[in-house]
């Protein structure tokens, strides 16, 4: 009997049933065959050594392509080898699980004493030792009394219990390299040696088997692999970047906000960290009112089945914040629930109140598009763990819009908001941004028809703008496909940031209409649109991109004038009252403490100029202007420096208007 084989230039050749991928490949180049680790096969990735048992497509992965399966391949036999070294170590040791992540890989183990990063060279030592042996990974199929024996005798109680949980239509997988073997779904590649050196444990964190407090804490070790010591050294250099960066210890050093318990995941803006959100909103709210925008106010707090009928209540509810409707009672009685015994929410989206306004009147399709914004604070329960400072809170504020429009709007308006969102963040300092389409899921809501309309719409509408995009095969929301835009920031990250989704389905629920042109009932298409997503994550995402020091329209003090002598205090004093005058965020520090402490103070704190004034100066209406980040300062006449701050300091949309 023989099968098919198609490869991915489309030729297609015979082959007897049962060859395996690595025949095939040796058959076809030994150079490629040397490179080659995995397959796919009918779109699946596997080992090479599967033997194939009917017609399908063969495409092969090298170690060195940089594609995301050879990079996941890598890493999951970094994993087993990782296992492998610390159960050679500390005989003894249970392994549980041990999967890839972003950026790398973790294992956990049970293990008394619990591990350190002290313990990391020598892990990584016997790790080297372990890939030099370069022992080939080899598959059984195991019966799970099987397994579950061998597990037993050998004090494994975690890989026992992963064996009952794995469903019994699921054929169950042992994976060996060399003397080592482990229960894993695979696929691996050819041996352990192609794991290469480039890989480093990087941290070690405690963690509840299968993520329950109620169950034995285990030792996680983390790590990441590459393919080349090049890429390795420079995530290393990237992650070294962005500890440097974080925006909790900026912020702190800048005064900009905290977070404490008793307000878990909201944030409490000191005066100069709220004058950079304001001037975050300003600047938004002026790029939305240029752009055809309404804004609006919503309510905060809604009855339950107002979530219901958007649907919300059976997707979100667990995370959503949700409140009895009481009423004041006797002073014994305390508050008592209201005669209607509802529940209330606070709104964890604006998209249902927007409907609501939509909903008062009656709309003609020439009233549509109605590009409605608002910006909402909403709320969501986010789990305690899951909050990381600006980036995961509970309480967010979006710039938040829908579009209410006709089915042949769709394009048009997509466009203008393509163009709108990059403008919007070039003038922020990002002209890297990647566009994603995300199609159809697994589980959806409408008809495929409309599925297939939508997509094609949005697609067609990202190839009128000019911009290239990529396609997220089925990670679109469930009721309809979306764009995501990714932002790479100074030091190489991507951020998902802006969002567009075309939304059949709330309209429908919500009974959002208007009368068209014929004089029928027709739904309205809703466009759900961000383009800096949650305030609180975009500042967090501006302050480590620009590692504190924001460009100088968005910097809470944009100048300190700060005094050498006290002879030059009033003099100072006059010239900040100039530049509040002209608008600029300008302080005065006549300290009695030297200059170079000053400087440093002012350094830390990331004021991006200081006007340095001391007994000649004052005589002369001059100042030393010394930047941010720079060494040396430069003498000029004060109202020359005030000319070139105004202008700098405006802000990039304000200049384009007056260009």
């Amino acid at each position: 009997m023989t099968i098919k084989v198609t490869f991915p230039d489309g030729a297609a050749r015979d082959y007897a049933r049962g060859t395996t991928g690595t025949t095939v490949v040796e058959g076809i180049s030994k150079s490629l065959a040397k490179k080659t680790v995995a397959m796919r096969w009918n779109g699946v990735l596997s080992d090479l050594s599967d033997p194939l048992e009917e017609d399908g497509r063969i495409e092969f992965v090298t170690r060195d392509s940089g594609s995301k399966d050879a990079l996941e391949l890598i890493r999951h036999d970094a994993a087993h080898v990782l296992a492998e070294a610390v159960q050679e170590m500390w005989p003894g040791t249970q392994v549980t699980i041990g999967p890839v992540i972003e950026n790398g890989f973790y294992y956990d183990f049970k293990r008394d004493e619990p591990f350190s990063e002290e313990d990391f060279p020598a892990i990584e030592k016997k790790m080297a030792e372990i890939i030099d042996r370069g022992a080939a990974f080899t598959k059984e199929i195991w019966t799970r009394d099987q397994a579950k024996e061998f597990f037993r005798a050998r004090g494994e109680a975690f890989k026992v219990e992963l064996v009952d949980a794995i469903p019994a239509d699921q054929s169950l997988k042992m994976y060996k390299q060399g003397q080592w073997i482990d229960l894993c779904r695979g696929p691996h590649m050819r041996s352990v040696k192609d794991v290469g050196t480039s890989f480093k444990l990087t941290k070690v964190a405690g963690a509840y088997w299968r993520g329950d407090s109620n169950n034995p804490v285990l030792s996680r070790i983390y790590g990441t692999a590459f393919a080349t010591k090049d890429e390795l050294d420079a995530y290393l250099h990237m992650v070294e970047e962005a500890e440097k960066r974080d925006h909790r210890k900026i912020g702190q050093e800048m005064d900009l906000y905290h977070f404490q318990p008793e307000a878990q995941g909201s944030v409490f803006w000191h005066p100069k960290g709220y004058v950079l959100y304001n001037q975050m909103e300003a600047y938004i709210r002026r790029r939305l009112n240029s752009s055809g925008y309404v804004e609006v106010k919503t309510p905060q707090l809604m009855s339950s089945k107002f979530w219901e009928a958007s649907g919300h209540w059976g997707k979100y509810r667990e995370n959503m914040f949700v409140v009895p409707d009481e009423v004041p009672g006797t002073e014994e009685e305390g508050p008592v629930l209201s005669g209607t015994g509802e529940l209330m929410a606070l709104k964890p989206m604006n998209c249902p109140a927007h409907i609501q306004i939509f909903n008062q009147g009656i709309k003609s399709y020439r009233d549509l598009p109605l590009r409605m914004a608002e910006f909402g604070c909403c709320h969501r329960n986010e789990a305690h763990g899951a909050l990381h400072g600006l980036m995961r809170v509970r309480q967010m504020t979006q710039d938040d819009a829908h579009i209410f429009c006709r089915e042949d709007q769709i394009q048009s308006e997509t466009e203008h908001f393509v163009h709108l969102l990059y403008s919007v963040y070039g003038h922020m300092g990002f002209d890297n941004v990647v566009i994603k389409l995300a199609t159809r899921p697994e589980k959806f809501g409408g008809t495929i028809e409309r599925w297939d309309a939508a997509e094609k719409a949005l697609g067609d509408a990202l190839r009128a703008t000019g911009y290239d995009f990529e396609i997220a095969e089925g990670e679109g929301a469930f009721y309809a496909p979306k764009l995501e835009f990714h932002l790479k920031d100074a030091i190489g990250r991507s951020w998902q940031v802006g969002t567009l989704q075309l939304d059949y389905v709330l309209p429908e629920r919500l009974d959002a209409t208007y009368v068209a042109e014929d004089g029928s009932r027709q739904y309205a298409v809703m466009l759900h649109r961000a383009i800096l997503g949650s305030l609180e994550r975009f500042i967090g995402m501006m302050i480590e991109n620009y590692a504190g020091r924001m460009p100088m329209w968005l910097a809470p003090t944009q100048v300190v004038v700060a005094t050498i002598v006290s002879e030059a205090d009033e003099y100072a004093e006059k010239l900040v009252n100039q530049l509040k005058a002209a608008g600029i965020r300008a302080e005065l520090d006549t300290r009695n403490e030297k200059i170079n402490y000053k400087v440093r103070e002012h350094s830390v704190g990331k004021t991006p100029l200081l006007f340095v004034v001391g007994k000649r100066e004052a005589e002369e209406g001059t100042v030393s202007v010394r930047r941010l980040g720079t060494e040396g300062q430069k003498v000029e006449p004060f109202m020359d420096a005030l000319v070139a701050l105004i202008a700098e300091a405006t802000a990039p949309d304000l200049k384009a208007k007056a260009a």
